[in-house]
């Protein structure tokens, strides 16, 4: 059978990941692999899920391994309601849909708002999985403006904001640079939205990883009218459980929900009720630190590290979170050529272009730390620089 011509124009325009493809290079244990986007896998709880299963499994293992609602169980949907209620913001239950994984929180913001030729609007760069999610739907991206500090909000002119479905922002520790947003640019950024008719999706997946202090308060508590906000359980609990969570106005979850229903019915039932037994009592708030420590030590080995070893004309940011940094060669320098000779010293990282919605900077790369140990990082990162300084 030719299957070829039996595909959708979408199916045929499917492309892999650039990040799932290295991946399969780094499956090779000998490989230092700074290019995965993991939560390390010390840092999950065994023990507390363990426990939390086996209490699920034995008070109320028929409910558990049932079909459940669309939007998600309801004591965790209360929880996140109350754990996002912060800087004088009132979120609601019926705000808040459990989603399988934030990615498919990207696809059903995809499904609901985009139609082909919409305009959205991205950062520059931004997270590939998010693009990979919203081009199915055949979006105009529009790249803001964007610099060491992240998005700059005074590019959000009447002109670039007209007609746009959506505003796509990762302000705390962005994948792929490790960017946090500025209290003043995040206030800006809220006068802009309000002053254009703005609807701001905010991805935050990593808000919770800083390193010496918190990052500013959110854009759902400083603007919940305009803002769709994604959390997720995999960087703070386990991936594996492909657990998230989206908030946004009541009628928009509403859609959400009826997008949902069309693709999974719901999110695991025994997911769900397990990380309500983890989290109800306040255990993210005894776990969480520890990662944090572990993160931060991660990254300061890294960042001493490209000190020590990168070439002249190098350079990087300093993330304040998170698990990643940013790293710009120099000009003429392409970072996605450069691949096989880095995998050839069994280094592997992930080039900055796929993060590009448009014009894409080639001389950059992200590096991921938080999965590599303090002397894996230092004989990776030496490696990368005698790459680097060959050219």
């Amino acid at each position: 059978m030719q299957c070829e011509k039996l595909f959708s124009t979408r199916a045929k325009a499917l492309k892999s990941s650039v990040i799932r493809e290295i991946l399969k290079v780094t499956a090779n244990p000998q490989v230092i692999s700074f290019a995965g986007g993991l939560p390390a896998p010390e840092s999950f709880p065994v023990a507390q899920m363990k426990a939390a299963f086996d209490y699920v499994l034995n008070n109320d293992p028929q409910s558990a391994l049932q079909y459940s609602t669309t939007d998600g169980y309801a004591p965790l949907r209360e929880w996140v309601a109350n754990r996002m209620s912060t800087n004088g913001a009132t979120i609601t239950p019926d705000q808040v849909i459990i989603v399988s994984g934030s990615q498919q929180a990207l696809d059903l913001i995809a499904k609901v708002f985009i139609d082909p030729n919409d305009k959205v609007l991205v950062e520059t760069p931004t997270y590939l999985g998010a693009l990979q999610a919203f081009s199915m739907f055949d979006p105009a991206y529009v790249s803001v403006d964007s610099d060491e500090h992240g998005l700059i909000p005074e590019a959000l002119t009447a002109e670039v904001t007209k007609d746009a479905k959506f505003l796509y922002a990762l302000p705390n520790f962005q994948n792929p640079t490790g960017r946090m947003m500025s209290e003043e640019r995040r206030q800006t950024l809220v006068e802009k939205a309000r002053e254009h008719d703005l609807l701001v999706v905010e991805d935050d997946p990593y808000g919770a990883l800083w390193y010496e202090a918190a990052p500013p308060a959110s854009l759902l508590s400083r603007m919940p009218e305009r803002v769709i906000h994604m959390g997720s359980f995999s960087k703070v609990l386990a991936p594996g459980l492909r657990l998230g969570y989206l908030i946004a106005p009541i009628e928009i979850t509403k859609k959400f929900e009826q997008a949902k229903q069309a693709t999974d019915l719901h999110t695991s039932t025994i997911a769900q009720r397990v990380v309500y037994e983890v989290v109800k009592d306040g255990f993210l708030d005894e776990h969480i630190p520890s990662i944090r420590e572990r993160y931060k030590n991660q990254a300061h080995a890294m960042l001493d590290a490209l000190t020590a070893y990168m070439p002249k004309g190098v350079t990087w940011n300093q993330p304040a979170g998170g698990m990643f940094l940013w790293v710009t060669l120099p000009e003429g320098m392409d970072s996605e050529k450069m691949l096989d000779k880095v995998f050839a010293h069994n280094v592997a990282y992930v080039p900055g272009t796929p993060f590009y919605a448009n014009e894409a900077q080639t001389n950059t790369l992200r590096l991921a730390f938080v999965t590599v140990p303090p002397a894996k990082i230092q004989e990776g990162v030496k490696k990368l620089g005698e790459v680097f300084s060959a050219g």
